[in-house]
């Protein structure tokens, strides 16, 4: 498989763009080629100014499965293959650059989600799982620490004991009790999964305001390291600079008008 198929990529031509981890026979375990290959279909994705929600998932029946075992054999052998390392001059900050997109990014977590997967999963605005869907940190249980940034993530995602828990077990867990515990917003039935997740990013991309998401998007993930005073400070601000955006007159318009909104994102 060529490092471009690593990676799929579709525009549903409903405002949402489908982007799709490609390595099903390995439960699309990560590697660096489909690490780099998915930020490129990302910022692709985000140039489209037709794509206003992008859906993360899985080929086949997994998200992803962390990080591909026979890398991970090489490193504990002190064994690195120099063509597979990455070129980003900052490897550690991970997948933490999809918080950063201009556009919600949804992870519809189909199948088994694990070890730099999960981490994946954490970055995404928006998580939704299907009940079958299988969990799990698996850190400790490979001698590691909690990694790229998920000990920081997580905690503020469930809690500080919940992160614990899961960090520290490294146990298995389902859709079902990730919806419990607050790591995704809804669990859904296997059989109707994608449709109800592709049916809200289409939701999202029709009826909402593009520049109201990507400001909102920023100001939340801002918001976990200002206090309040500064929080709210820039809101105002951002508030009054929402006034003469065309996507407000657009807002008021519609609602007037009693019709669907027609936003530019301007």
């Amino acid at each position: 498989m060529s490092n471009k198929d690593l990676v799929l990529y579709e525009d549903l031509k409903n405002g949402v763009g489908l982007v799709k981890l490609n390595r099903p026979e390995r439960l699309n375990a990560i590697t660096p080629a489909l690490s780099a290959r998915l930020k490129e279909i990302l910022d692709q994705a985000c140039a489209d100014d037709s794509i206003k929600v992008i859906v993360l998932t899985g080929e086949g029946r997994g998200f992803t499965a962390g990080a591909d075992m026979d890398g991970l054999a090489s490193t504990s052998e002190g064994k690195s293959d120099s063509s597979e390392q990455s070129k980003d001059d900052e490897p550690w900050k991970g997948f933490s650059y999809v918080r950063n997109l201009d556009k919600p990014v949804i992870a519809a977590i189909n199948g088994p989600a694990a070890g730099v997967g999960f981490i994946l999963s954490l970055y995404c605005d928006i998580r939704f799982a299907s009940e079958t869907a299988v969990f799990s940190t698996a850190f400790s249980k490979r001698g590691l620490i909690a990694e790229w940034g998920v000990g920081w993530m997580l905690s503020r995602i469930i809690g500080l004991s919940h992160a614990n828990d899961l960090l520290f077990s490294a146990r298995k867990f389902d859709g079902k009790e990730a919806e419990r515990i607050g790591l995704v917003n809804k669990a859904i039935p296997a059989d109707s999964f994608m449709d109800e997740v592709i049916a809200y990013a289409e939701d999202l991309a029709k009826n909402v305001s593009p520049r109201s998401v990507k400001i909102m998007k920023e100001q939340m993930y801002a918001s976990l390291e200002e206090s309040f005073d500064e929080h709210i400070q820039k809101a105002f601000k951002k508030m009054v600079e929402s006034f003469g955006s065309d996507d407000f007159k657009e807002g008021v318009k519609h609602f007037i008008e009693k019709r669907p909104a027609n936003f530019t994102g301007k």
